[in-house]
């Protein structure tokens, strides 16, 4: 007898066609997880992080994609993908409730098999902050073991942030921008500029005529906002399993995530509020 599955046409036999799991590698995803302890709550802390790689590969794909629009004056398309990003950056934050439900003493009880792997070491996480315009060459030096992530962060390094093509469009829109920030070094972390600060300052006083420009500022903020929050909810969580120990990777846990919280990725987009 026919089951109401096949009376609807559903598709059973799968031998030499693709399926769900074979379109989405399930297998190798699946098995990607391998406890190094006999805890039982160390595959929550393996998945989490897993999990928060594959949202952060999604956050690369788009960003990367922005930037070339806004190299390119395109700039429809790339206020979608950056929308896309910050609500990425929003279920990384509400990721944080369920780690927290990790107490610290179930987390005591496999953190020593970790050794010195860290979430410090995310090589995808620094290329999100070179690409955000927070460049540190040191940050690479962790990553020197491995050819392909060391050349990814390298090349990231040397390369203009989403924020300096935006900068960058100003200019070419007519905006007066000083030399030594659209020909500054790209390895650098980017600074307040008086006049990128006065650039943005005339789209914010205009917007119903520079409108593409003013909304690529409000994206920009919005994306910077979603990233303090998703820094601020790592830091809160941290503190609520491990207190100020060190971190495995050898930082100063919770204090060094702390000094993190007050780099300011966008400065001028966030002086312009008080200006106005």
């Amino acid at each position: 007898m026919a089951t109401k599955a096949e009376l609807d046409g559903a598709k059973l036999d799968f031998d030499g066609d693709m399926s769900y799991g074979d379109y989405l590698a399930l297998d190798a995803v699946l098995d990607a997880q391998h406890p190094l302890s006999a805890d039982h709550n160390e595959m929550l802390f393996i998945i989490q992080h897993q999990t928060s790689e594959l949202w952060m590969k999604l956050m690369l794909h788009e960003l990367n994609a922005a930037r070339e629009q806004i190299r390119h004056d395109d700039l429809p398309p790339a206020f979608k993908m950056m929308a896309r990003v910050s609500r990425i950056m929003e279920q990384l934050v509400h990721a944080w409730d369920v780690l927290s439900t990790l107490t610290p003493s179930e987390y005591s009880t496999f953190r020593p098999y970790l050794r010195h792997a860290s979430g410090f070491q995310s090589y995808q996480y620094r290329q999100i902050e070179f690409m955000l315009g927070n460049k540190n060459e040191v940050m690479t030096r962790p990553h020197r073991h491995n050819e392909k992530r060391f050349a990814a962060l390298d090349r990231e390094l040397h390369r203009p942030s989403l924020y300096d093509e935006a900068i960058q469009l100003l200019a070419r829109r007519g905006y007066t921008i000083d030399a030594s920030v659209l020909e500054r070094d790209w390895t650098q972390p980017y600074k307040h500029n008086e006049s990128v600060e006065n650039a943005w300052l005339a789209v914010y006083k205009n917007p119903n005529a520079h409108w593409d420009l003013y909304e690529l500022a409000e994206e920009l903020v919005d994306l910077e906002d979603a990233f303090r929050q998703w820094r601020f909810r790592h830091v809160t969580t941290v503190e609520r399993i491990i207190g100020y120990k060190r971190g495995t990777g050898g930082t100063a846990g919770v204090a060094y995530l702390k000094r993190v919280l007050d780099v300011q990725l966008f400065p001028e987009l966030w002086k312009v509020r008080t200006d106005l």
